[in-house]
């Protein structure tokens, strides 16, 4: 019985090749679609779960308010969480302070590597579950030693044991390495833990590290621990969030520490006002929405062309029914036909899948692999097609199978005034889905690039950044020399921070008329006098740093948001007290866009002081060549640091970096709305070759009466505007909904506009007319006799 319906459903595609085609394609293509955006949303569910103790890793976060603003991160101080540890010992399995993912270099004899890895206390490689490839989890107890992971083991040492092997660290410090574990995947925050260093070697290198045992509000650090399985994290949270609050600066500043699980970091990342509103979970909803409407709408061309044809199969089911077949046996054909489509379409869609991945992975900035291997996989797919198939082939087969007999054979049969409705309704679907999904994308792509046009209030072009190696220390002079003499560089300056990213920010600041027992909140950046000439910035109001005054040394430059936050009026000359200190503010710069293009500026100091800069910032002469110019950059650097390799940022590509994820999202977005409108159009071209076949003698009648072409073609493509032009009215107020709710996480972001709803209106118009026409066309511009032959 089975075989039976197979070799029918089989001849029935083929003997409707276009029919079929469109259904196999369209619903590839969904399917397709699906299967990426699944293997995507996987991807970042199963976020950080290499890790063994994934449910009860934990890490400590801090919520403090200055300026009248609440801000939660992930800097915490010593003090602060040893008593943590020490206070609730029975809640905690583990618990590791460490440093921030540093960059490091790396020698063995003439080999040398630049990677990233953090200073940790021993705890940190059990507690994270690393795979031990050589030594154990007590391979950074003892001080000089350095656990690395498999691929630098490979790259340093080649195929031989790197156990036990010497190393020098930045250059300066002779190590050991004393274990390897397996590198981390890259669905991991860890994954560029290249290496790690003993905590303990942390304090003794760095005085300001030492000191900071005692500081309770120098918060540098990062603290994870591994929470006891017989305690609640929750609870434990609840215990430590006033751990700080009795050294608090003031009343207003109100420290709270919280612990965020490691299951949360990837998707629940954002906070507001203390509270946790989210993160990378609403694309994870949003993808997955996208995913289900666009197998949606492949399902609905499956469902549409099968029940338009309903006339061409009514004999089928009248004589089947006449001579005896069941109407459940009617149905198990036509629910065959709708499977054996679904399983050529899922053929053709995982061909798709494989050929498309590593253009996906680029998209989405994913590594993400096809489950050739997981057995769970395809079962999950099996039951998605066979779902797929069920959802698809159900209504045309309860439809179909309903029709009476006795009308079929006299040839009395209609399929009724009202048959075309759900066809309709199903079009409009569609299209609303479509065109929300368009006018997503030109939401997403305007809002990106209205971040992108803002001035950012000094140079890109051409400005390198580099990090200040150990052998370039007190180079300053020396190395600026001969990096102008080259004629490559304009200019070159040091300082705390790029101009990209404020690592620091700073209380300690006092100035006449500041509110008693307020704290206010300063972005600090330590610079050389060449910095402001170097990176291009915009003197609003008095002057730039100088070494013709002496008095600089004391001196402060601030941000405009800088003096609004202090309220002085004609600042220049005026002095603010940096840590009891008097400063003089001699210059005021336009606002910078150094953290996020989405947020306002936020309040900086800018100050002399070349001892504390940790970055070169080198401005290539404009108009020079840039290759050229690397060169000699180059090696002027290679002359003063022979024992490092040469490794620059632009600051061009770090600031573009701060749209990559957005931008990758309206990529991803962009890639399905087309998608989304292709199935569509594949389902209204077909609907429009049946409507065309329908009313071949209509059209005969029509131009043997005068009609023109032009008239036939508006009277075959009216219905399928109009049809559109109801997806728009209901389209435009679901998206006005969910993209205002979208742009309100913007303080920086645009005002929607009608223009879009318009353009996205009028694109799904086009699109409509343009599918349809070939049909509509080639219909009228047949010759009426061939059609009226058998009247």
């Amino acid at each position: 019985m089975i075989k039976n319906y197979l070799v029918i459903a089989l001849r029935n595609l083929l003997k409707n090749k276009v029919y079929s085609l469109i259904n196999i394609v369209g619903l590839a293509v969904g399917i397709a679609v699906t299967m990426l955006i699944g293997l995507w949303v996987w991807d970042e569910l199963s976020y950080n779960k290499y890790h063994k103790n994934y449910d009860r890793i934990v890490q400590a976060w801090i919520s403090q308010t200055f300026n009248g603003e609440t801000g939660t991160g992930t800097a915490v101080s010593i003090p602060s969480v040893t008593e943590m540890a020490t206070k609730y010992p029975a809640d905690f399995r583990h618990t590791a302070l460490a440093s921030w993912n540093f960059g490091h270099l790396l020698a063995n004899g003439d080999k040398k590597i630049n990677k990233t890895g953090m200073w940790a206390q021993p705890s940190l490689p059990e507690m994270l579950g690393l795979k031990m490839i050589r030594g154990d989890y007590n391979a950074l107890k003892n001080p000089g030693s350095v656990v690395i992971c498999e691929s630098l083991a490979k790259a340093l040492f080649g195929d031989a044991d790197p156990l036990n092997k010497a190393l020098k660290l930045d250059i300066k410090k002779d190590v050991k390495v004393t274990g390897v574990y397996e590198d981390i995947p890259f669905n991991s925050n860890f994954n560029e833990l290249y290496l790690i260093l003993p905590w303990n070697d942390y304090l003794q290198a760095e005085g300001w590290v030492k000191e900071a045992q005692t500081q309770w509000g120098n918060h540098s650090f990062q603290w994870f621990a591994q929470v006891a399985d017989h305690a609640d994290i929750a609870t434990v949270s609840r215990k430590i969030r006033d751990v700080e609050m009795p050294h608090a600066f003031s009343k207003t500043d109100k420290p709270q520490y919280l612990l965020h699980p490691m299951s949360r970091w990837h998707l629940y990342s954002d906070f507001k006002d203390g509270r946790n509103v989210g993160g990378r979970i609403q694309f994870v909803w949003l993808f997955g929405i996208i995913g289900a409407f666009v197998l949606l709408l492949a399902c609905i061309n499956f469902m549409n062309l099968s029940t338009a044809r309903s006339e061409k199969r009514a004999k089928e089911v009248g004589i089947r029914k006449s001579i005896g077949s069941l109407k459940s046996q009617l149905i198990a054909q036509f629910l065959s036909e709708s499977f054996l489509v679904v399983m050529f379409a899922l053929v053709l869609a995982i061909l798709i899948v494989l050929v498309s991945l590593p253009a996906f992975n680029g998209l989405a900035g994913k590594q993400v692999k096809f489950p050739f291997f997981y057995w769970q996989f395809w079962l999950v797919l099996i039951a998605f097609a066979l779902f797929t198939g069920l959802v698809a082939g159900s209504y045309p087969a309860f439809y179909l199978s309903s029709f009476n007999p006795l009308s079929v054979l006299k040839g009395t049969f209609r399929v009724g005034k009202y048959s075309a409705v759900p066809r309709k309704v199903m079009v409009v679907l569609q299209f609303t889905v479509s065109i929300t999904l368009i006018i997503g994308t030109i939401i997403v792509f305007q809002q990106i690039q209205h971040a992108k046009d803002r001035p950012v209030g000094y140079d890109r072009q051409g400005l390198l950044q580099i990090n200040i190696s150990p052998n370039l220390w007190g180079k300053y002079y020396p190395l600026r020399d001969d990096l102008l003499k080259t004629g490559a560089v304009y200019e070159m300056s040091e300082s705390s921070s790029p101009t990209t990213g404020i690592y620091s920010n700073q209380i300690g600041f006092e100035w006449e008329g500041l509110e008693p027992g307020s704290v206010p909140l300063f972005g600090t950046i330590a610079c050389t006098h060449d910095f402001g000439k170097t990176i291009g910035w915009k003197i609003v109001d008095g002057r730039d740093f100088s070494r013709e005054f002496s008095t600089d040394t004391a001196a402060f430059i601030l941000n405009e948001s800088a003096v609004k936050l202090t309220g002085l009026k004609n600042i220049i000359g005026k002095t603010i007290r940096y840590n009891g200190k008097p400063r003089q503010v001699v210059g005021v710069i336009k606002d910078m866009v150094m953290q996020s293009p989405y947020e306002p500026a936020v309040p900086t100091i800018f100050m002399l002081n070349y001892e504390w800069a940790s970055l070169i910032n080198v401005k290539l002469t404009p108009g020079a060549p840039v290759e050229k110019a690397l060169k000699k950059v180059e090696a002027v650097f290679r002359k003063h640091d022979p024992d490092s390799p040469f490794e620059f940022k632009f600051a061009d590509d770090e600031y573009d970096a701060k749209f990559r994820s957005e931008e990758q999202i309206g990529k991803l977005a962009r890639v399905f709305a087309v998608l989304a409108v292709f199935i569509s159009c594949l389902g209204l071209f077909g609907l429009a070759a049946y409507t065309a076949e329908q009313r071949t003698k209509e059209i005969g009648i029509r131009k043997a009466l005068g009609a023109s072409v032009a008239q036939m073609w508006a009277m075959l493509s009216k219905e399928f505007v109009y049809l559109v032009i109801i997806s728009c009215v209901i389209a435009s107020p679901i998206a006005l909904y969910f993209l205002s709710d979208w742009l309100d996480k913007y303080e920086y972001h645009i005002q929607l506009s009608w223009v879009v709803f318009v353009v996205a209106a009028l694109l799904a118009v086009a699109i409509t007319l343009l599918t349809v026409s070939f049909q509509a066309i080639k219909a009228a511009l047949m010759n009426p006799v061939k059609s009226l032959r058998s009247e």
